[in-house]
């Protein structure tokens, strides 16, 4: 028998996308004092807004990349996160939307290096944005848990699968702080 769900008082939605340049994907690397981890660009929908129009304002913000610079972005996957973390902020379920899209090596030339990430105090904490090889991604530190479905991938634009990817919880995952 396996424990109960903790509950969780609410739920947010997080869009990211696996944005392609060839065989390398960008994916934000944060330094941590227990050890670095990666996500992928991308960022909480606010209340009210659009999926398609919270992916596009995260892309800016964080990489400067425009629609126009990029193929359409397109649904690849889709993960329940019911973790606990620390801190005394309850922490929300959270359903990430994994999306894909390509760009040239003339965009990629123009786009952020470094990623400010606002923190709850107002600072800000930065994060490198690197260009890893998407058949190495499933050995790295990566948040969401959607490494080895990538590595899994025949070629960066092949077909998805299943959008479901198993649901991120206590037992399959530990808060990198």
């Amino acid at each position: 028998m396996t424990d109960p769900i903790p509950a969780f008082s609410r739920v947010r939605i997080r869009t990211g996308a696996l944005v392609f340049c060839g065989d390398e994907v960008a994916l934000i690397r944060r330094d941590r004092p227990s050890g670095s981890h990666y996500t992928p660009p991308g960022g909480n929908v606010n209340v009210g807004e659009d999926l398609l129009d919270a992916l596009r304002r995260e892309l800016a913000e964080e990489l400067r990349l425009e629609p126009a610079d990029a193929t359409p972005p397109e649904l690849c996957w889709i993960q329940d996160q019911m973790v606990t973390r620390p801190g005394p902020t309850p922490p929300p379920r959270k359903i990430h939307m994994i999306f894909r899209c390509h760009i040239t090596t003339s965009v990629r030339a123009r786009l952020a290096t470094v990623e400010y990430d606002e923190l709850p105090d107002g600072t800000t904490e930065p994060g490198s944005i690197e260009w890893v090889n998407y058949r190495k991604v499933a050995d790295l530190p990566l948040f969401p848990l959607i490494g080895p479905t990538i590595s899994a991938l025949a070629t960066p634009d092949a077909a998805a699968g299943s959008p479901y990817l198993p649901p991120i919880t206590d037992e399959n995952y530990t808060w990198v702080i």
